[in-house]
């Protein structure tokens, strides 16, 4: 069918070049022809084009080209007199202005509407109008969400609680990213990226937030964590992670960035050396008579002289707290030997 249809528009724009240009003069027939045929392919050419190309810069070209081809009419007209009826000047002018000039139109239009994506992403945000700026309130930066924490799942959790009332950008790399990790032909990845799937669309289901899906890209940055931390920087937004490499990348370059994992460690409830707890023993420990437990957060609780309750809900008496990268653990003593201890 699509076919068919550029036949026709060959066929249709080669006759009627060659129609008008042979009232003009029969001996320009061949070239009218022949200009139809070209411009047949060039707009072919171009519907190519159009298909991977955002839908703003489209509509910011077509709105620069119209604007182009009746400034260049305008112009023409007015000179039409001062060729004396000489059709091949008066058709060398209307081509030459019109060409030129709507090219122009073109251009501006689709650099502009290039250029609105990043004003949306930077300026809409900005919260109140400067009219007023006695009431005007502090805005909210803009979240660039990346692969990683999509994946990871928790951010739909957060959205739900009402905590995040920022815009959420995805970008549509991340999302080409996400569905090449969707269709990896490894059985663990193609999970993951199913699940970052599901939890997008989760997020964007949620009204609690709102989600903005933008096609704005560099194609000059390879690295997807590049190409996120240049879009924060255009956008004037915040990264939204729980890399850690993408975290320190965004940090050297002066980007803010909300990491999840931070998040929840400083959530996770204080533990003061001495506090009694109730853990039930789940596995044996490294040293010899330790046994090993967890809090409701994941935790890890040490517990000396243990092993003998594997399986069991003991009281542990806290003795120390060690923060490490990878997290928090926690040393303790069973309490029932310290008391054995003492009375000894």
């Amino acid at each position: 069918m699509f076919l068919l249809m550029r036949i026709l528009l060959v066929v249709f724009a080669s006759a009627s070049g060659y129609f008008i240009l042979n009232i003009v003069d029969e001996k320009l027939a061949l070239v009218g022809l022949i200009s139809g045929i070209l411009i047949a392919v060039l707009a072919i050419v171009f519907e190519e084009r159009v298909k991977r190309t955002p839908l703003r810069i489209v509509l910011g070209g077509a709105f620069g080209l119209i604007t182009g081809l009746t400034v260049a009419n305008l112009l023409t007209y007015p000179l039409m007199p001062k060729f004396n009826n000489d059709r091949y000047l008066e058709l060398l002018a209307y081509l030459f202005t019109n060409s030129i000039i709507g090219y122009l139109g073109l251009s501006i239009g689709m650099k502009k509407g290039d250029e609105f994506d990043g004003f949306s992403g930077s300026q809409l945000f900005k919260g109140a109008s400067s009219e007023n700026k006695a009431e005007e309130k502090p805005s909210r930066m803009p979240l660039i969400i990346d692969t990683s924490v999509i994946i990871d799942g928790r951010v739909a959790e957060i959205c739900e609680t009402g905590f995040l009332d920022n815009t959420i950008i995805v970008p549509q790399f991340v999302l080409q990213e996400l569905q090449y990790i969707a269709d990896s032909p490894d059985p663990m990845k193609r999970v993951r990226g199913k699940r970052g799937l599901d939890v997008l669309k989760s997020v964007q289901a949620n009204d609690k937030v709102s989600v903005v899906i933008t096609d704005k890209d560099f194609p000059d940055v390879k690295e997807v964590d590049s190409k996120l931390v240049s879009l924060a920087r255009e956008m004037s937004g915040k990264i939204l992670t729980n890399d850690s490499n993408l975290n320190k990348i965004a940090e050297l370059r002066g980007v803010p960035v909300l990491n999840i994992n931070k998040l929840a460690t400083a959530l996770k409830p204080v533990v003061l050396p001495g506090e009694i707890m109730h853990i039930l023993v789940l596995k044996e420990g490294k040293e010899h008579g330790q046994g090993v437990g967890y809090l409701e957060d994941g935790t890890m609780v040490v517990i000396d002289n243990a092993r003998e309750h594997l399986g069991k809900s003991i009281d542990v008496s806290i003795t120390s707290v060690l923060q490490t990268t990878g997290g928090r653990m926690i040393f303790s003593k069973a309490r029932d030997e310290m008391k054995k201890a003492i009375y000894q």
